[in-house]
């Protein structure tokens, strides 16, 4: 089954024309994107009812940008017109077999009359600065320094107000988060900085398993092609992390060159080195599914010492780090590996804290029968609750993600019809990530700034406790040695929750490599800049820039 994404709805040329002009009169700070505020006024000219609007907004924003591009545009003007002629607007009329070819412009009153104006007003701007230049060509000395300060500060200047969550998120990043971050090494102990390209990567989805539980055939099912660079078989297939995301064509691009390219969200990668890098690659195509999600192949995980000790690079430090910017992590298992190996386990407790991202999914289930199914989904749960350690149920998909015929093993119509209704649910996860893509960034951006924030408190903390002059060896490794009650004494004096905290091992062999005195003492300003933040800024962000007509 296919994931439904919104299509682009195809137009004749000559309405492209007009709609590109309304699009460039209508784009106010001519950025290539339409506000809110700018799209208010001019959908106003349609004289439709605010909840006709309200509703054309929601569809052509779909992706919850706060603005719309052209493409977005197009859709909501031949919207506007559907509505003009009495049609019911719903999302499901992108989706139908509609002549959108065929479709004429929308009626907006007094528009021509506006563009006219404009047009004539930028002829007038333009012929005064014309002759403004001949007057300072020929009497440059004669001209006075007020009036030649007055014409530069005519000259536009680039605007970089706020036109979407996204952007609001890129600010407030740079001016309040990342000056806490850097100043308390969190990009060194935590998480790199971000980028812009951290913010404006489309959604990802993770897949982890042993090897041979289905992985790259469940990409592949949800492409409904092979990808670049794919490999299927029974034995481990799969060697290197693989991200499979859109492309103007096809090809395989090395891991050492995407993780440099700035409009890739990869650069925090370099941090685990070339023996990583050497297996990691980015596999493009062009697809309509990949120009909204991205997903992340990963290897077979494997299981006992030796094999573990194989692995080159820092396999689980990896997970964790696509955990983090992933929206989504699947964890396949199959009938006939349900046991979770020691690596396997140290994976699963690395993705904590990204509790909601992980769904499970029991691949394969079409090769047991029913009373085997019965009993392997039983043993399944049983592995699963030594090693989630909550208290809730998981949640299990069950079915068969590939494109052949059921095998006829699987418990008859009752089974198909059980994995139909599985794979139902698990699609209707997959279809909302996109929709979904900008309340996890913001969700994502809210867990980073508190970590940062108790990540500040704990530095501070431990420098405080350094002494001044003598014994500076002995009191760092007491602390080092004690970091637990450390930890204690910081969430007691703050006030902080311990589930917030990062893992104590983890941030002990970090900070093996720095020297406490060197640390920075507690600024309060920074902390108060991103209590503020979250109190207030990203609560009037998303007040500002949701539907316009709610």
């Amino acid at each position: 089954m296919e994931i439904a994404v919104l299509p682009l709805s195809p137009c004749s040329k000559d309405s492209r024309k007009i709609y590109q002009e309304w699009f460039s009169y209508t784009d106010s700070d001519g950025d290539g994107r339409i506000t809110a505020n700018d799209a208010i006024k001019f959908f106003a000219m349609s004289n439709l009812s605010k909840q006709d609007l309200k509703l054309v907004w929601s569809i052509a924003d779909s992706k919850r940008q706060g603005f719309l591009g052209v493409p977005e545009f197009i859709t909501a003007m031949q919207l506007v017109s559907l509505a003009q002629a009495g049609q019911t607007i719903s999302p499901e009329l992108l989706n139908s077999e509609f002549n959108w070819e065929n479709i004429k412009p929308p009626k907006m009153e007094g528009l021509q009359e506006k563009i006219e104006e404009k047009v004539a007003r930028r002829d007038r701007i333009k012929s005064s600065e014309r002759q403004l230049n001949d007057v300072k060509q020929l009497q440059p000395t004669q001209i006075s320094p007020w009036f030649t300060s007055s014409l530069k500060s005519a000259e536009k200047v680039p605007s970089n107000s706020v036109t979407s969550i996204i952007d609001g998120l890129k600010t407030l990043y740079s001016q309040k988060l990342k000056p806490l971050e850097a100043t308390y090494l969190f990009n060194d102990f935590v998480s790199p900085a971000l980028t812009n390209s951290d913010f404006d990567a489309k959604p990802m989805v993770m897949l982890l398993g042993q090897y041979s539980t289905g992985k790259t055939t469940f990409i592949r099912h949800m492409l409904k092609t092979s990808y670049p660079g794919a490999h299927i078989g029974p034995e481990p297939t799969t060697e290197n992390f693989v991200v499979i995301m859109s492309g103007p064509d096809e090809r395989s691009i090395p891991g050492h060159t995407i993780a440099v390219q700035a409009d890739m969200p990869f650069s925090g990668l370099t941090a685990y080195g070339s023996a990583f890098l050497s297996k990691f690659e980015c596999s493009q195509m062009p697809h309509p599914l990949l120009e909204h999600i991205t997903f992340v192949d990963s290897p077979g995980v494997l299981s006992g010492e030796k094999q573990r000790t194989q692995r080159s690079y820092d396999f689980t430090g990896v997970t964790s780090w696509f955990a983090a910017k992933c929206d989504l992590i699947l964890l396949l298992f199959d009938p006939y590996k349900l046991d979770i190996s020691d690596e396997f386990k140290g994976v699963i407790f690395s993705l904590r804290g990204h509790d909601d991202k992980i769904r499970v999914v029991f691949n394969k289930a079409d090769q047991v029968d029913t009373q085997q199914l019965m009993r392997v989904y039983g043993a399944l749960m049983w592995s699963l609750g030594k090693v989630l350690n909550t208290p809730e149920v998981t949640r299990v998909y069950i079915g068969s993600f590939h494109d052949k015929p059921l095998s006829d093993s699987s418990a008859g119509p009752i089974g198909r019809e059980l994995f139909k209704k599985e794979q139902d649910d698990l699609l209707a996860d997959l279809k909302d990530i996109p929709k979904k893509a900008c309340d996890r960034r913001v969700n994502e951006f809210v867990k980073r700034a508190r970590a940062a924030k108790i990540h500040a408190y704990i530095i501070s903390h431990l420098r405080k406790e350094m002494p001044s002059v003598v014994g500076k060896s002995k009191a760092q490794q007491r602390l080092m040695d004690n970091l637990e009650d450390e930890f204690g004494k910081v969430r007691r004096e703050f006030h902080l929750p311990i589930g917030d905290f990062p893992n104590v091992e983890h941030f002990r062999e970090v900070l093996k490599g720095y020297n406490m005195d060197k640390f920075e003492k507690l600024k309060p300003k920074m902390i108060q800049a991103v209590d503020d933040m979250l109190a207030y800024d990203i609560p009037e962000l998303l007040k500002n820039f949701k539907n316009p007509y709610d």
